[in-house]
């Protein structure tokens, strides 16, 4: 991996007639990589395109500079570090007050009208996961908002991925596309090294991991956000080192 949009091929594409829309996924989980979405939404103001954003996995976690899109697309938990249960989306104004939407239970028009004629949801609401997200939001407030959030991770993601190449994994994505929300590694090609035995083996020590979800490579992630600080990583570094037997 060198790059994930080749930015002159999206402007060329932007050119065309026919493209109204434009969707990018800012931090994309199965490898980790964080896109160029200020450059493309740089792009799409250009062309007079609208830009439809998913920051499932960045919003609260990324400092994400101003720019202009039709909507953006996030949820309770992720870097938000409440619980699973609630998306929500940032939408322009104009495009709620003209627009119309083909789905019921995701008629995010029909919902914005509701609350303000009446302030009620449309349907039954998921009440303790929005308690829940206002106590994360306060909790992000105390922690110093975004920026100090987005260093912590940071901080996970270097002190985590030290922890590993000391150990002899390699990252599947270079420094420059790395988001600091997971990282993926490659397996090792050791054929004693058995995936779900390192998983169960870690797993009894606390530490639990994801799975790789690349079709032509085998590798497994590790996640740097939630309440995880420093010592969080250096004990995940640790149990990796215990399990492949090198402490």
């Amino acid at each position: 991996f060198e790059s994930t949009f080749d930015l002159k091929q999206v402007e060329r594409y932007l050119k065309r007639k026919d493209i109204t829309h434009v969707a990018v996924v800012y931090c994309e989980t199965t490898t980790g990589i964080l896109n160029p979405v200020p450059q493309i939404a740089k792009l799409t103001k250009r062309f007079h395109k609208e830009l439809l954003i998913d920051a499932m996995s960045a919003f609260g976690g990324i400092e994400m500079p101003p720019m202009e899109y039709a909507a953006l697309a996030a949820s309770s938990n992720k870097c938000l570090q409440g619980v699973p249960g609630l998306s929500f989306a940032l939408v322009r104004n104009d495009l709620l007050d003209k627009g119309y939407s083909q789905s019921l239970s995701l008629d995010l028009i029909a919902q914005h009208q509701g609350f303000k004629k009446n302030g009620q949801w449309r349907f039954t609401p998921p009440t303790h996961v929005i308690l829940a997200l206002h106590q994360a939001i306060k909790e992000l407030k105390e922690e110093g908002g975004i920026p100090a959030r987005a260093a912590r991770y940071q901080h996970n993601c270097e002190v985590l991925h030290s922890e590993l190449i000391q150990q002899g994994f390699k990252r599947l994505l270079p420094d420059n596309l790395q988001a600091p929300i997971i990282m993926t590694y490659l397996q090792p090609q050791d054929p004693s090294f058995n995936f779900n035995d390192f998983y169960q083996q870690l797993h009894q020590r606390g530490i639990v991991i994801y799975p790789g979800k690349l079709t032509q490579k085998s590798t497994f992630r590790l996640g740097c956000i939630g309440d995880l600080h420093e010592q969080d990583m250096l004990a995940a570094g640790d149990a990796i080192a215990r399990v492949m037997g090198r402490v």
